[in-house]
């Protein structure tokens, strides 16, 4: 009885490792329908496959620079499953980034995807921050063609240091990979997190918290 017992919390367990992350599909494809308000497992609702086109596997534009005249000096231009609903359950997507001189891509972590990113034009330096407790930074200056991975999860950043404009594209392994900007996070949750619970994180005056604060 007990071995029973212990195979099927193995199963159990194993099923629940199984479903962390996007499965392979059981059909052809699952065009997104956001039509509908349908609950979900993974994913968005499946488009009846009768009524999908090649115009439900298809973007254009990413070949135009994106706008970086922003206060960070950088624009992310997404290819997800919002972009293409052909993408749905297929558990991969595209960016193309955008850096003005001395542009970032601010620290932030993809919760469902990992990211390999691949330099177009410039030349950036990229890294990110292993976890607790080692905290370690892992960084390189990548020139054009230098290809960098960011495991799924680990907070990253990118900046352009070179001397001209520069370009990377991104693949990650998601359909729908999630970005949470560490700061904004942090700084400009809502509702906003206690100031005293910001100053003993980071050990900063709370008059300084409270500025931050309103700042994102």
């Amino acid at each position: 009885m007990a071995n029973s017992i212990l195979v099927l919390c193995l199963l159990a367990f194993s099923c629940t490792v199984a479903t962390a992350f996007e499965p392979s599909p059981l059909q052809d494809f699952c065009v997104a329908d956001t039509s509908t308000n349908a609950g979900r497992v993974n994913g968005l609702p499946c488009l009846d496959s009768k009524l999908s086109d090649a115009n439900h596997f298809y973007f254009s534009g990413l070949h135009i620079a994106g706008n970086t005249s922003s206060s960070v000096g950088s624009k992310v231009s997404p290819v997800t499953v919002a972009q293409i609903p052909g993408l749905n359950t297929l558990g991969i997507a595209l960016a193309r980034i955008d850096y003005a001189q001395w542009g970032v891509v601010l620290p932030h972590t993809h919760p469902r995807a990992t990211e390999i990113l691949t330099v177009l034009e410039g030349s950036l330096y990229v890294g990110f921050v292993t976890s607790n407790p080692e905290n370690r930074l892992i960084s390189k200056v990548l020139q054009k063609g230098d290809v960098f991975v960011f495991p799924i999860g680990l907070s990253h950043f990118q900046q352009n240091v070179g001397n001209e404009n520069a370009v990377s594209l991104s693949a990650l392994s998601s359909q729908n990979p999630g970005v949470i900007t560490i700061a904004n996070a942090v700084f400009g949750s809502n509702p906003p997190i206690a100031e005293d619970v910001l100053v003993k994180a980071f050990q900063l005056d709370k008059s300084i918290v409270s500025r931050l604060q309103t700042q994102f």
